[in-house]
């Protein structure tokens, strides 16, 4: 059995032309003993291998079981008895982690860590790199492997220029001293074919270098591809890496498709007579010893004051329950609590609970308004923490289904914040924790078909014509499969043209490749030791962020746990709501002190009056509330699960109205899907009930259930679902549902798999649509000013939140400049309510420093526009922004007066003081006499200036054009 031990995969961005998990069925296919998958400077898709091995490893166990029943494999036959003709032979080839390092002062090192302590020194060494550099880099140097080289093996690459012989000055072996005194007996040399026909020459040469350097050789075929037939996708990615056409790589091209991952017999062959160099490659994979699934992922302990994790979640929660229920909480619930409790402790899950309270904590301790969701988030212990406002007695589901020792999966909380003040507690976290303790995950970038069809075709020599005319049909080519040939004709192009051909098919192949890594929107990573002997750790984009190379996924697959410090906008409308209601109203206000179950606001929904409302001012929300007619919570939170693509593709909506309008009877398959699907009426909305109906009607088990909810979240990129599909139907028969019933569930597990929504995450949601709803409801200006002072967020524009403001009696007054702040604010009407005032940040380009200094300097407020300059001193395209949005028109000041006097003053003007002329007069200009200005041109320079307008309806200046016998209203020639 021989491995190979310098792999480079697709997350070497634009090189590699193979997925990892490519890579381990191929070596599974040919009989590999291991592989080593060794990126550049990277170790991001080496979890994706080890997933794939542990998916290898699974179906070969299965394949034994299913063997040894049929009687191809056991224990010797009776005399007599035939053996099967073939006995199957069962590989499962091992995952050495590892990298490539690239140096600024040393050729490249290939490093194989052979214990944990060796994994924690390459991440360390990556994460010193990476952190030096800007994102995406990774700058090394010789002495940074020297200080970082414990417990790790070295393989060089000194490259083809020693085969003349000793490199000189400069070159490789300078370093060779330094080397072997550091690492004596763990360096090799690489044996590394060239596939140009000189390969014999170059084996000798390097031979002979070995011999004389004392180092022994090690065989590495140093594949990019796991197959030959990617060697065209393999020039692509290069042409793409370098910004040029295919057809000028030149030598930046494959020479042929040899450089693949090979067979051992054809290792054997390509190495034939360096037996001694293969001989090394088994040798370093028996010492190579290290595996994933030694990382042992801690979590932060979260003792404090001499209290254990336990003891203190518990001390918390029983707080949290006296907080909720300051009359005594329900037997129910206290019964539901101390169940959480004690699964929570069987699983040793109470640090995590302990860092999401303590997050929310430091939120609220600074008046940031946060709520909890997730799978876990809806229990009764989170709202006891104040993790979430939502009463678990909502749901139906119970709490094994989200903690349960059956999965073996960490639990899940996400925690929404204020989107303008995310950052505070993104800051917080890393502060307490320290950066070399916290960081977010990663994201990773696949191609999909905008970006495939733009780089793919520039690297094809496509025109840019062509090319924006195939990506106009995006929906078309990936949509529906078979109609490229006619999709092209109608834009003009011919399919059988050789290159075009020749694009789509690449188009095809690269879709789904990483293209880089992003940070995650918010998933952190907190452990008790250092993180940065867990996984390498580089700088964000965003400054003072730092992030790990795992996506969510990768985390999932190895058990680390990680909180999700999401934003919301609605949260940030929510709580600046929530203080104007308290300061005009005196009515302190939480999420969850709102009235509950006020009819009031049910009816206001019914009426499909929604507009700004959290996750039902759609247009397709809008469309079904008064067919679903909400009357309750529990209606919301049906609402909000409802409209989305998975019930939606999985044919849920139309039967759920049905049976609530009572024009379909409710029915059950059976009295165990009753109880999953009684409060839906029978039809399956939430992705909770999907896998229910998996394990009870197909008798999945909850790993199955699990591995078809990731399978269905992600078969349009690697995978398919047929196993599931046969599985699924097989197991529903068996349990006596009829096969048109199990496939219409399968289908509708199917369309969960696009998206779908927990009924956890649809609780949360929906307490947020109460609350917003109530605001509006009840305060309809305060409302509208917190929408419009969190901007840009939701469906609607400024203009039309103050539309659907003054039609629900809002009066809404303009910008002006002595009574508005940067912020839109509620003022006295004078007739004992409030007024909506516009406020500065309405007007386009106009910055918030400058209004600070015009609300700053105002006192007793501006005279004319001259003073506003004098007094506050800005510049003077300041006044022509203020003046192009009529912010003068209180001082009796027209728009084009204004701005004709803002015009006026220039930065080289005079201050008032040395004004005049020689005689000291001041010097007299002609009054201006401009002209009026239509309704038509005010409104138009409202929406230029503002984006919004107080005056006429736009489409009121053009009644008279669209119905005959109408007055024109204002609207010139």
């Amino acid at each position: 059995m021989v491995a190979e031990l310098c792999i480079t995969s697709n997350f070497t961005f634009l090189t590699g032309a193979s997925h990892p998990e490519e890579y381990m069925r191929r070596a599974a296919m040919t009989g590999l003993e291991a592989i080593a998958i060794a990126d550049v400077n990277s170790v991001a898709g080496i979890v994706r291998a080890h997933t794939e091995g542990r998916e290898i490893a699974r179906k070969v166990r299965d394949r034994v079981r299913f063997d040894a029943a049929m009687g191809l494999i056991g224990p010797p036959r009776p005399e007599g008895v035939a053996a099967p003709a073939r006995a199957p032979i069962y590989a499962v080839p091992r995952l050495i982690p590892a990298a490539r390092l690239e140096f600024v002062d040393a050729p490249p090192i290939t490093v194989l860590p052979e214990t944990r302590q060796g994994w924690a020194s390459l991440c360390r060494l990556l994460s010193k790199g990476r952190l030096r550099s800007e994102k995406g880099s990774c700058t090394l140097y010789l002495a940074d492997l020297l200080d970082h080289g414990a417990g790790m093996q070295l393989i060089l690459h000194p490259g083809t220029q020693a085969l003349a012989g000793p490199c000189g000055a400069g070159g490789w072996e300078t370093y060779l001293p330094r080397l072997t005194r550091r690492f004596a007996g763990r360096m090799q040399l690489g044996l590394t074919p060239g596939y140009d026909g000189e390969d014999a020459a170059r084996f000798r040469a390097r031979a002979a270098e070995a011999e004389r350097l004392g180092l022994p050789l090690v065989a590495t075929a140093a594949p990019v591809m796991h197959h030959g037939a990617r060697r065209r996708l393999a020039d692509v990615l290069s042409a793409v890496r370098l910004g040029c056409r295919v057809d000028a790589l030149g030598r930046g091209a494959l020479a042929n498709g040899e450089q693949r991952l090979r067979s051992a017999a054809e290792l054997a062959r390509l190495f034939q007579g360096y037996e001694a160099a293969l001989a090394r490659v088994d040798w370093l994979v028996a010492k190579c010893t290290f595996s994933l699934d030694e990382l042992r992922y801690e979590y932060p302990s979260e003792v404090a004051q001499g209290e254990t994790a336990s003891q203190r979640l518990r001390r918390l929660a029983h707080e949290g329950l006296r907080w909720r229920y300051p009359h005594g909480a329900p037997e129910k619930v206290q019964g539901m609590l101390e169940h959480e409790l004690a699964l929570i402790s069987k699983l040793g899950y109470e640090p995590y609970f302990l860092t999401v309270r303590d997050v929310v904590a430091f939120a609220r301790s600074r008046n940031i308004l946060c709520q909890g969701r997730g799978s876990a988030a809806n229990s009764v212990v989170c709202f006891c923490l104040g993790v979430t406002s939502v009463s678990p007695e909502i749901g139906t589901m119970v709490f094994e289904r989200f903690v349960s020792e059956a999965r073996d999966e960490p639990p899940d909380i996400d925690v929404d914040f204020e989107h303008e003040r995310r950052e505070e507690v993104i800051q917080h976290i890393y502060e307490r924790y320290g950066r070399h303790r916290a960081g977010l995950c990663a994201t990773v970038v696949h191609y999909r078909g905008k970006r495939a069809i733009r780089e793919v075709g520039r690297a094809m020599g496509l025109t840019e014509d062509t090319i924006s005319a195939l990506s106009s049909q995006l929906w078309g080519f990936f949509s529906a499969a078979g109609l490229e040939d006619q999709r092209m004709r109608e834009i003009g192009l011919d399919p059988s043209d050789r290159r075009l051909r020749q694009t789509m098919e690449l188009v095809y192949e690269v879709i789904g490749f990483p293209r880089h890594l992003s940070q995650h929107v918010g998933g952190f990573i907190m452990t008790e030791g250092r993180l940065d002997e867990l996984v390498p750790i580089e700088n964000a984009t965003m400054e003072d962020r730092t992030v790990i190379c795992w996506d969510k996924d990768d985390i999932d697959s190895l058990g680390i746990l990680k909180v999700d410090v999401l934003s919301l906008g609605m949260l940030t409308c929510i709580r600046k709501a929530f203080d104007m209601i308290e300061r005009h109203h005196h009515l302190p206000l939480s999420l969850a002190s709102i009235p509950p179950e006020d009819p009031v606001v049910y009816d206001m929904l019914c009426k499909a009056d929604s507009v700004g409302v959290f996750q039902v001012e759609s247009r397709a929300q809008m469309n079904f509330l008064p067919r679903m007619r909400p009357r309750n919570f529990y209606d919301l939170v049906i609402e909000v699960a409802i409209i989305r693509p998975g019930p939606i593709q999985g044919d849920m909506v139309h039967p759920y109205i049905r049976r609530r309008n009572g024009e379909e009877q409710v029915t059950f398959p059976s009295d165990a899907l009753g109880e999953v699907l009684g409060k839906t009426l029978g039809v399956p909305l939430f992705q909770e009930q999907a896998m229910q109906i998996a394990i009870i009607g197909a008798g999945f088990s909850p790993e199955e259930a699990d591995r078809l909810r990731r399978s269905l979240a992600t078969f349009k990129k690697h995978g398919s679902v047929s196993e599931f599909h046969d599985r699924f139907m097989r197991g529903m028969k068996a349990n006596g549902y009829d096969e048109e019933f199990a496939a219409r569930c399968f289908s509708q597990i199917e369309g969960f798999g696009s998206y779908g929504f927990p009924e956890s995450h649809a609780a949360s949601f929906a307490l947020l649509v109460y609350a917003s709803a109530w605001i509006k409801c009840h305060h309809p200006g305060i409302f509208t000013c917190a929408l419009l002072n969190s901007q840009p967020m939701g469906f609607y524009a400024p203009s039309q939140l103050v539309r659907d403001a003054r039609e629900h009696g809002v009066e809404v007054r303009a910008v002006d400049i002595n009574e508005s702040y940067w912020d839109n604010v509620m003022e006295p009407d004078g007739r004992g309510g409030l007024a909506l005032r516009l406020g500065f940040r309405q007007i386009r380009r106009l910055r918030e420093e400058d209004a600070a200094w015009i609300t700053a300097a105002r006192g007793n407020g501006y005279l004319t526009v001259e003073d506003v300059w004098r007094r506050a001193g800005v510049a003077p395209h300041v006044l022509t922004r203020l003046a192009e949005a009529d912010a003068f028109a209180s001082l009796g000041l027209k728009r084009r007066e204004a701005l004709w006097e803002a015009k006026a003053i220039t930065s080289d003007k005079p201050l008032p003081l040395f004004a005049g002329d020689m005689d000291g007069e001041g010097i007299l200009e002609p009054a201006a006499h401009l002209p009026e200005m239509s309704a038509g041109e005010q409104v138009v320079e409202d929406y230029v200036a503002m984006r919004l307008t107080l005056r006429q309806h736009p489409v009121a200046l053009l009644r008279h054009l669209l119905t005959p016998g109408t007055p024109n209203q204002g609207l010139t020639d």
